[in-house]
C-alpha cells in the first residue's frame, strides 16, 4: 500500500509516493506558496489529484509548533497564514483521506530513530541545521512533544552573546544556522552575503583556506558549546546532526573536534557521543510516513 507524504519547507513542497517500508516510488516538488492558506491547500490538491486513486493517505511534515494529535498547528513558522489553523480539517475538505500532520525538525528525529543513525537508541537528540535550527528528542524510543508542543525547538535556546537591544540575536538559530556561517564568511572576503552559500563556504574550506577554517571552527565551537549543555540536561545516548551541511565531512569533524576540546578542558563533563543524520534531506519525509503509520496502526516493523 501506498501513501503520499509531503515536507512542507518556506521555499518548496516536497513530496514522495511511499510504501509502508519508507520505499521511494516517485519524488517531487512545488514553489510553496507564500501569500494564502487557499493557495497553500490548492497547491497540495493538486499534488493529491495526482495520486488520489492509489493511496491510502496524507501525512505531512511542517514548520511550526503543532499539536499533531489534534491536527492543529498553533504557529505556522515563516507560513504566517497557517498560524492558529485546524490544518488537518482544512485540508481534508479538499483531499478527503486520513491525514496526519507533525514538526519537521521531529519528523527528522522519528526518521533517525525508527530507521536511522539513532534506531539503537532509547533517548537520543537530532539537531538539525537548516536557516535556523530544528530537532527533536527522543525518550524511550519515543518522541517527546513536551505540554506546549514544543519539545526540541531547540534554535530558541539563548547563548550568552545577546545583544541587550535585541534579545533574539542570541538564539541559537541566529548564531549557528547556516547564515550565520555565511555571513561571517562573507564579511571576511568581502563578498555580497545575498552571493554566499554553504557550497562557497565549504568550497573554500576544502581548499584550506585559513581564515575561512578559523571561521568554520568557532561556529563549530558554538554547536558543541550547545551539545554539551543538552547532554547535561537531558543526558541522552547519542546526538545526531543532521541538515544540508551535514553532508560536509568537514562540518562534522570540526564539531566533533570541539567536543574532544571541551572534554580535555573540562574532564568531568560527559562527552557527547555524535554521528550524522542518515537520511539528509529525506529525514522529514521518512519521518511523516512513520508519523502516519503509527498514528493509524500499521506496523513499523517492516
Amino acid at each position: 500500500m501506498n501513501f503520499l507524504i509531503l515536507d512542507v519547507g518556506g521555499q518548496a513542497i516536497k513530496y514522495a509516493l511511499m510504501n509502508e517500508k519508507a520505499e521511494f516510488i516517485e519524488k517531487g516538488k512545488v514553489p510553496t506558496p507564500k501569500d494564502t492558506i487557499e493557495n497553500f491547500v490548492s497547491a497540495i490538491g493538486k499534488i493529491f489529484d495526482k495520486y488520489k486513486n492509489t493511496i491510502k493517505g496524507i501525512g505531512m511534515s511542517m514548520p511550526g509548533r503543532i499539536d499533531s494529535d489534534r491536527g492543529y498547528l498553533y504557529t505556522g513558522g515563516a507560513l504566517q497564514y497557517n498560524d492558529d489553523k485546524e490544518m488537518v480539517a482544512i485540508i481534508g475538505k479538499r483531499c478527503p483521506v486520513p491525514i496526519t500532520i507533525e514538526n519537521d525538525g521531529k519528523c527528522a528525529a522519528l526518521a533517525e530513530s525508527w530507521k536511522g543513525n539513532l534506531k539503537d537508541c532509547n533517548d537520543a537528540i537530532v539537531i538539525v541545521i537548516g536557516t535556523g535550527i530544528g530537532g527533536g528528542i527522543i525518550k524511550d524510543k519515543r518522541l517527546h512533544k513536551g505540554k506546549h508542543f514544543i519539545a526540541g525547538e531547540l534554535g530558541f535556546i539563548h547563548t550568552n552573546n545577546s545583544d541587550p537591544q535585541d534579545k533574539s540575536s542570541g538564539m541559537f538559530s541566529v548564531k549557528c544556522g547556516t547564515p550565520a556561517l555565511c555571513k561571517a564568511v562573507a564579511n571576511a572576503k568581502n563578498l555580497p552575503i545575498d552571493e554566499t552559500d554553504g557550497y562557497k563556504v565549504f568550497e573554500y574550506a576544502k581548499n584550506g583556506d585559513t581564515e575561512v577554517l578559523n571561521i568554520l571552527d568557532y561556529y563549530c565551537y558554538k554547536i558543541a558549546q550547545q551539545i554539551y549543555n543538552l547532554q547535561h540536561i537531558y543526558d541522552p545516548e547519542k546526538f545526531a546532526i543532521g541538515g544540508g551541511i551535514s553532508k560536509q565531512d568537514i562540518l562534522i569533524e570540526y564539531i566533533q573536534r570541539n567536543i574532544e576540546k571541551c572534554a580535555t578542558e573540562i574532564p568531568y563533563l560527559i562527552k557527547p557521543e555524535l554521528v550524522r543524520c542518515k537520511f539528509f534531506n529525506d529525514s522529514n519525509l521518512i519521518g511523516a510516513l512513520y508519523t502516519y503509520l503509527t498514528k493509524f496502526n500499521y506496523s513499523t516493523d517492516l
